[in-house]
């Protein structure tokens, strides 16, 4: 089952296409006033670790916008490919959560929270499964629209540079498969 916000259900399914194995994964998708450091979270329901990991369930909770310095973007109101490459994103984290046993993911969260070499382990894997499952484009559209765009600090973008595959390592992941 899916639960998606109508002003983003186009982006969501078309990048759920690339993802057939999360079919059968309840997944909802909605928007939240304010992410820290983030755009999008995805997240399994706590709730759902108690269970058996057939049972998981998750959440990806988007920002309803962004402020980089003094530049407000609203989330919906971003390029449909760029929001697509952002779901895409997220929706690999899932492909690698739905990959590790429920101890491992709780372990793997909280090591996200206090290990930057964790940050920019899980951050890449999701970028490497979106790319390997065919959103190549979308995820270089959506890297180009934050390293690219003047209306963004240049701290967002090292962040961003910092944390997550360059488009470089992006055609190079592609051109290995």
């Amino acid at each position: 089952m899916k639960i998606i916000p109508e002003d983003i259900k186009h982006e969501v399914h078309t990048a759920l296409a690339y993802f057939p194995e999360l079919d059968s994964v309840p997944i909802t998708f909605a928007f939240k006033k304010n992410i820290k450091k983030s755009t999008m979270q995805a997240q399994p329901v706590f709730s759902s670790l108690l269970r058996g990991k057939r049972h998981r369930k998750y959440n990806i909770l988007i920002s309803k916008t962004f402020k980089v310095d003094n530049k407000t973007f609203r989330t919906k109101n971003l390029p449909s490919d760029v929001l697509i490459g952002w779901i895409g994103h997220e929706l690999g984290h899932l492909m690698d959560y739905e990959q590790r046993s429920n101890w491992n993911l709780i372990l793997f969260g909280i090591k996200y929270l206090f290990s930057e070499n964790s940050i920019v382990s899980a951050e890449r894997s999701a970028d490497s499964f979106a790319v390997k499952n065919g959103m190549r484009d979308y995820i270089l559209t959506t890297k180009n629209f934050i390293l690219n765009n003047a209306d963004i600090s240049e701290s967002y973008k090292n962040r961003i540079k910092k944390y997550y595959l360059s488009p470089e390592e992006i055609m190079e992941l592609v051109q290995d498969n």
